[in-house]
């Protein structure tokens, strides 16, 4: 990929704002703890992977220039800011996966001046920024095994390297079965509302020399009733333990329809998205966006005003409906209750 989704040097903090894809690449300085949450509840900053790597730089962004010599208050004012940015999108476990994990190093080293937590705290964001890249090629590596010369993959929203700091999880797979000179053929669904599809992994994978065809979501059932597509595979924002994941709106009908026409359908995602202490997709915490999403589109309105508008960001996919879970540790397949365990444990 030829962009940067999100970078920090010179303690500036800069991402690519998503929002104005395909027609401007735009690069943006985030200025504060406030646009930090505003970036990632509208979007700019948007996919699981990435959310946590900018999550992490922006609490160190946000509490790198407290002045303070008590880590006690340091501490408490980190986890006020840890908790605010959190509270931006619920669904995503990796926002409070990568924020937790900098809270952890505070308080593990609280015995230290603020100045070394503050180091720490840096050092762990980094860290979480090189796994994350990382991840995205042992992900890309493992799932390229799955994929035959002369496939015809579909795919839904956006999981490729706008979604994370590396090449992405589900169009990792892509991108890595291309270099290995497999030909493949990609449908990507518009994803509705927010066109997710069209205007982020089109642009992408256009980019970057894919074949690939754009469909409206509710095309994909001709597709596969023709025999045209031989996989399924999307991302994921967290999984359960049982394997129920959540990921943008629309995965849930998919992976309905490729059971019935006997499509395998595949989950790649972090191991960091598990979410272990959820028995099942029940207990994944579901946001509901704004209704004016649905109601117009480029500030043109295609509804009623005023009319009640249904919009979640994310359903839910049963996991018995998953031929299988691809991470960066390995491709887990059911019972999921015991693999997925495996693959943590790596």
């Amino acid at each position: 990929m030829r962009f940067s989704t999100v970078s920090f040097n010179n303690n500036r903090l800069r991402i690519i704002d998503q929002r104005h894809l395909p027609q401007r690449l735009v690069y943006r300085e985030c200025k504060d703890i406030r646009d930090a949450y505003y970036s990632i509840k509208r979007l700019a900053v948007r996919g699981a992977p990435l959310i946590g790597v900018f999550a992490a730089y922006a609490l160190y962004a946000g509490v790198r220039g407290l002045k303070t010599k008590s880590a006690a208050a340091f501490i408490s004012r980190l986890s006020d800011v840890a908790s605010y940015l959190k509270s931006s999108r619920p669904t995503a476990v990796n926002l409070s996966w990568a924020v937790d994990r900098m809270i952890l190093v505070a308080m593990r080293n609280s015995e230290k001046d603020v100045s070394k937590i503050k180091r720490l705290l840096l050092d762990e964001a980094i860290a979480i920024h090189d796994e994350d890249r990382l991840m995205c090629d042992s992900i890309g590596a493992n799932g390229s095994r799955l994929i035959r010369s002369g496939d015809r993959i579909l795919t839904h929203c956006n999981a490729g390297a706008l979604a994370t700091s590396g090449i992405g999880t589900a169009l990792a797979i892509i991108y890595k079965a291309k270099r290995q000179r497999k030909i493949l053929k990609v449908y990507a669904d518009e994803t509705r509302p927010l066109l997710q599809g069209a205007r982020l992994t089109a642009w992408e994978l256009k980019n970057s020399g894919i074949d690939v065809t754009l469909l409206c979501d509710n095309m994909a059932a001709v597709l596969m009733k023709q025999a045209k597509i031989d996989k399924v595979i999307v991302g994921a924002d967290r999984i359960a333990s049982n394997g129920d994941f959540a990921n943008k709106i629309g995965t849930y009908a998919l992976a309905v329809l490729a059971h019935a026409h006997r499509i395998p359908f595949y989950v790649a995602a972090p191991s960091s998205t598990f979410d272990m202490s959820l028995k099942d997709g029940t207990e994944i915490p579901i946001e509901n966006r704004p209704p004016d999403e649905v109601r117009a589109f480029i500030s043109r309105s295609t509804a009623p005003k005023g009319i009640k508008v249904f919009n979640p960001a994310f359903d839910v996919t049963p996991g018995r409906l998953v031929t299988a879970i691809i991470t960066e540790n390995g491709i887990f397949c059911k019972p999921y209750k015991t693999s997925l365990k495996r693959a943590i444990r790596h």
